[in-house]
């Protein structure tokens, strides 16, 4: 089966006429678009917003198909200049689109009685963000700063971003494998932990972190930057802090995130008797090497071709409904997924929602493991989310990054509890270590990365951070959430370095959502079990609601109260009692 995903859905190259023909129909938008708010007649408000809701809506397609071409060509072939070029033609364009929203913004502060007027039916289905965007108004500059801000964006954080992206997707890894010196792609080396022999383990993280040499300074430089650039835009638009920057724009609240915090932080020494467990079966005395987070466990051969993994996924979504294990039956047919791990190309896994097409495009690095199987789960179940909100207009279809991961997370736990439900001895042994391995992952890796991460911007508001002080907050920070679990002398002090989400400006803390969604996931995969069939469409509903509601309140459409520690703690338990599990196996 193919391991390469197919873009002609989206055009037939950066040759194909359409695609110039969308990059000029997109500048025609944006001119529209400016007319439209410049000369918006008061007197008639409803047309006016519903002429430029259409336009909109319009753009935003137009933008996400050519922007996702050029993006996910790069994201294969990292030297590609022509789609590297495409992807800085767009982001010439942001500052122009910034302009339009605070525009837009401007022009809604201008309307008397508002609510009233989103009461018609054509406007109603845009109540959400209309109303979200004037909650936003308040931390949104004038229009000529918000596009100056956005120009120098594009020479600034986003350069530096792409930059650090080049560095480690070309990134070559000196490694000796069967007494041949050879030079390998990052990714394949890190995909080497969860490999059977400790040897190669051992020698993979050594030249992991020797590679690392040629590229640290830059990456820190980069990293400085980025986070140097937002601080600056924090305390421009009036946020105390980037953190609650962050909490704003994920439609979250602080009481949300102290709960889910406060609930990880009780459980993390349930987690460390998981890892001094693995490192007492692995023959380690002082805690877990970091090296061997990843090691298999067993005699167990368990591994899967990429027709099998297809055949497991499809099967077992299609026992929980007919219409997740359908979607994910042709994200594999038509070549939506590109599995194959090779050079050029970066690490890791993400699912890219095309609602322009109604359609998704998933990354991953398979190797055959039931991890990686299991990660083929997770990112389909972000395609579900995006298929789920398929009929939604473009506008209502954006969801805040904690709720991002309630699809892929439920998908993941189908996967990993059938795996476990037909297996024995030695298999289950496997998958239930895999999947603890995933979960302290979730929860204690990310919370050492929330940790790292405060302390970033802590310091960096007092000047910029060298390579040696970048690496010893990220082993402190492991120290704190690893505890006793991890040898404190086999950290790996570059997780900062391979992490990409550290170099999103505009995506900071992408940690503590991974957290909420485990827990909320499988909250939501607690009342199914609960309620069965009945559950599954409240469960498709929810998903759609996603786009249009405040993550609390989604969580009171199946009543569950955010603010409540004990939901989480809850949720912690279930996790618990596989680890005592696996420590009386």
């Amino acid at each position: 089966m193919n391991q390469r995903w197919n873009l002609k859905a989206l055009y037939q190259g950066f040759d194909d006429p359409n695609y110039t023909d969308d990059y000029n129909t997109i500048n025609q938008l944006i001119e529209k678009l400016n007319g439209t708010l410049e000369g918006f007649d008061h007197s008639s408000v409803n047309d006016q917003l519903i002429a430029y809701l259409k336009q909109y809506s319009s753009l935003q397609s137009l933008i996400e198909k050519y922007s996702a071409y050029a993006r996910l060509t790069l994201s294969v072939e990292s030297s590609n200049q022509v789609a590297l070029n495409a992807v800085e033609r767009i982001e010439a364009l942001l500052p122009s689109l910034s302009g339009i929203e605070v525009k837009f913004q401007e022009v809604l502060l201008k309307i008397k009685d508002i609510q009233n007027v989103l009461s018609n039916d054509e406007l109603n289905e845009y109540s959400f963000f209309i109303t979200e965007l004037l909650r936003l108004s308040r931390y949104t500059l004038d229009t000529q700063s918000e596009k100056i801000i956005s120009e120098m964006m594009n020479t600034g954080s986003n350069a530096w971003s792409k930059l650090q992206s080049q560095l480690t997707s070309t990134l070559l890894v000196n490694i000796e494998i069967d007494g041949e010196e050879k030079q390998l792609p990052l990714p394949i080396v890190r995909n080497m932990a969860f490999d059977s022999d400790p040897t190669i383990r051992k020698k993979a993280y050594d030249a992991e972190l020797k590679s690392y040499d040629k590229v640290a300074k830059s990456s820190a430089a980069c990293l400085n930057a980025i986070k140097g650039e937002v601080i600056s835009n924090c305390k421009m638009r009036g946020y105390t802090s980037p953190i609650e920057m962050t909490l704003i724009s994920s439609r979250m609240d602080q009481k949300t995130l102290d709960a889910l915090m406060n609930a990880i932080k009780e459980s993390l020494p349930v987690f460390h008797k998981y890892f001094r467990k693995k490192a007492e079966l692995l023959g380690h005395d002082n805690g877990l090497p970091f090296y061997d987070l990843f090691a298999p466990l067993g005699s167990s051969d368990l591994s899967f071709s990429y027709d099998e993994a297809k055949k497991f996924i499809v099967s077992n979504f299609s026992d929980f409904s007919d219409k997740l294990g359908a979607y994910a039956s042709n994200a594999f047919e038509s070549d939506w997924i590109d599995a194959e791990p090779r050079e050029g190309k970066v690490g890791g896994a993400f699912c890219a929602n095309l609602h322009c097409i109604g359609e998704s495009r998933i990354l991953a690095n398979f190797d055959g493991s039931l991890s990686n199987t299991i990660t083929l789960a997770h990112e389909l179940g972000h395609g579900y989310h995006g298929a789920c909100l398929k009929e939604s207009d473009i506008i209502n279809s954006s969801y805040p990054m904690p709720l991002a991961e309630t699809a892929s997370i439920f998908c993941e736990t189908i996967a990993t509890n059938a795996a476990l439900k037909s297996a024995a001895g030695d298999d289950r042994l496997r998958i239930l270590e895999d999947y603890l391995q995933g979960a302290a992952q979730v929860i204690v890796d990310i919370y050492s990365r929330y940790l790292f991460e405060s302390e970033l911007f802590k310091r960096r508001e007092k000047g910029s951070l060298s390579v040696e002080e970048l690496c010893s907050i990220m082993k402190k920070a492991q120290l704190q959430a690893y505890g006793d679990g991890l040898d404190p002398n086999r950290l790996h002090p570059y997780m900062w370095l391979n992490k990409p989400h550290y170099y999103y400006a505009s995506h900071n803390f992408y940690n503590f959502p991974y957290a909420f969604g485990l827990l909320f996931g499988k909250g939501l995969y607690a009342i199914f079990e609960e309620k069965g069939e009945a559950f599954v469409k409240a469960y498709d509903q929810l998903l759609t609601a996603t786009g249009r509601n405040t993550i609390y309140d989604v969580g009171k459409m199946i009543n569950i109260d955010l603010h409540d520690e004990g939901f989480f703690r809850n949720g912690l338990k279930i996790i618990e009692k596989d680890i005592d599990s696996f420590i009386e196996s």
